[in-house]
């Protein structure tokens, strides 16, 4: 990783709006947009609880993770048809490669729908199928992780697995989202182990509201490669030792972590605390339509808030491809782009 020179501050927005950057942590029915998530209720003739787009979006004021997760399963009552799957995720892909996304590695969750009586054929095979198209008109590749909710069981987690698994070559890995406090890693160690021994990257959200433990079990008892979010492991120096020197990637989201009130302020944020400690932090947009911001987003106010420099950017940028799924091949071909970006942009 490369010394890069400073940035003057009036130009640093330009200079983190143009930085090639992998996105590694997106939920992808939390990018449904208000004005999509009334679209596809009429064509499905879902009736929803509020008037318009605006009374809606107005409706988007959450105190912690749960209130959140409360009107998001209600959002993502609209997805019925493959091609439901197909307009969410081109739509969230548009709005990626603008941002000067190259590689997308994106969450979804198929309980969400199965319970509701959507087939998994209709919700892989939309998403995948974005994907594809975005990587031949768009120039961004994009991967699949399917999610297991965890307040649901693992005897559920297991018979989605088994729906899943005639496309499996449709996506690449399995992590774990939802309600975090009450429902440790642990829970779903068995299913995981099941994932691993079928080759799939294994992910897990840990350490948002939950404590530093939960991020302990994600390593120790899910194996996981990477931590989502996983901003309380400054509360264990071991673990910050052990995040560093095993280069476990946390893919964080600021305006995910402002708007739940994981912290009171983004100018109190630890990104950079935690970049300083050489942990591999990433930066994401988590569920943007709900958080207030896609990825550039998250760059430009956070570094507004926090004081973070040029240097910073770069290393987060160098980081997402670093902590992808990606082929090497492919991982250093995004790597030269983002230092030619930087030099053109110096």
């Amino acid at each position: 990783m490369q010394s890069i020179k400073p940035v003057a501050p009036e130009r640093l927005p330009d200079f983190l709006r143009s930085l090639p950057k992998a996105e590694l942590h997106i939920h992808i029915e939390g990018s449904l947009e208000p004005e999509l998530i009334f679209t596809l209720a009429t064509r499905n003739g879902v009736k929803l609880p509020y008037a318009d787009v605006e009374t809606l979006r107005a409706a988007y004021a959450f105190s912690n993770l749960q209130s959140f997760l409360d009107i998001y399963y209600a959002g993502a009552s609209v997805l019925h048809q493959e091609q439901d799957f197909y307009d969410m995720a081109r739509a969230y892909l548009l709005r990626a490669a603008a941002d000067r996304v190259l590689h997308a590695e994106i969450f979804f969750d198929p309980q969400s729908h199965t319970e509701r009586g959507v087939a998994m054929e209709s919700v892989i095979n939309g998403l995948h199928r974005a994907c594809v198209d975005a990587r031949a008109e768009l120039g961004i590749s994009a991967s699949l992780i399917l999610c297991f909710l965890r307040h649901l069981s693992q005897e559920q987690a297991f018979a989605t697995l088994e729906q899943a698994l005639p496309l499996r070559d449709k996506f690449i890995g399995v992590g774990l989202d939802s309600s975090e406090l009450g429902h440790p890693p642990e829970k779903f160690a068995k299913v995981f182990a099941r994932c691993r021994e079928l080759g799939f990257h294994l992910v897990a959200h840990a350490g948002e509201e939950a404590p530093a433990s939960y991020i302990w079990s994600a390593l120790d008892a899910l194996k996981v490669e990477r931590i989502d979010h996983g901003v309380q492991c400054e509360q264990d120096a071991l673990l910050m030792q052990r995040l560093a020197r095993d280069r476990i990637a946390l893919t964080v989201c600021p305006l995910s972590n402002l708007k739940l009130r994981v912290f009171p302020t983004l100018a109190q944020h630890n990104l950079g605390r935690l970049l300083d400690a050489g942990l591999a932090a990433t930066v994401n947009s988590d569920d943007p339509a709900y958080f207030g911001g896609y990825i550039n987003d998250n760059f430009v106010q956070t570094f507004a808030a926090t004081g973070l420099g040029a240097q910073y950017a770069y290393t987060l940028a160098h980081n997402s491809f670093d902590a992808s799924f990606i082929d090497e091949g492919a991982k250093s071909g995004f790597l030269d782009q983002l230092n030619q970006s930087v030099a053109a942009f110096q």
